[in-house]
């Protein structure tokens, strides 16, 4: 068994690992980690940007990653303390993007302004307590290649969204969206899909 692992497995161990890496009552790493462990962990393409206005809550140990001529725009939030956060070549994070893992983005994908993407959640059955000392809950999220998320849109938890969709700007996405489709409207519904056959963007029923 590895250290990590070691350490994971282990209450007391964990307790202690993440306090010498995060500051008390915070959700960012400590000035240390940010400057002599990140950059040796995580992994950056050839000719991405990071602008200087981002937020990096990234984190040693889950994995970042942002491929080659990818842009992540300022005021925009990373955060990999619950899952990883991998994105691919060529992909633009717009302004004021959130992106909290687990969350796989492909290549060539448009994320306009504003958009919410969170493989995180919070339990709620227990009314006893509030939701915030719940028990977290993580599942994948995943955009694949060619995809176009409008501005404003939330992308929830557990959602895979096909190659080449287009996800209207101010939707709440809350289910899988096949391939080749355009789908808006909260809960976002699938309102055209490209037709093979006929080589044309169809109308569907919903």
């Amino acid at each position: 068994m590895s250290i990590i692992s070691k350490i994971k497995s282990n209450p007391k161990l964990k307790k202690m690992a993440l306090a010498f890496l995060i500051p008390s009552n915070e959700h960012r790493p400590r000035l240390w980690v940010r400057i002599f462990l990140n950059p040796f962990k995580h992994k950056r393409g050839k000719r991405s940007i990071i602008r200087r206005r981002t937020r990096l809550d990234v984190f040693p140990f889950n994995e970042f990653e942002l491929g080659e001529r990818s842009v992540i725009e300022d005021f925009s939030t990373i955060n990999n303390g619950v899952g990883n956060v991998i994105i691919g070549n060529r992909t633009i994070v717009g302004i004021s993007n959130v992106i909290i893992g687990p969350v796989l983005i492909g290549n060539n994908v448009m994320l306009a302004q504003n958009i919410v993407i969170s493989g995180l959640n919070h339990g709620y059955e227990d009314i006893t307590l509030s939701p915030s000392l719940q028990k977290v809950i993580c599942k994948q999220i995943t955009i694949c290649d060619d995809v176009w998320i409008g501005a404003n849109s939330v992308i929830t938890a557990g959602v895979t969204i096909g190659k080449h969709c287009i996800v209207g700007a101010g939707s709440v996405v809350t289910k899988n969206i096949p391939e080749f489709s355009i789908a808006v409207g909260n809960p976002a519904k699938v309102i055209k899909q490209y037709n093979v056959v006929s080589k044309k963007w169809e109308k569907t029923c919903f």
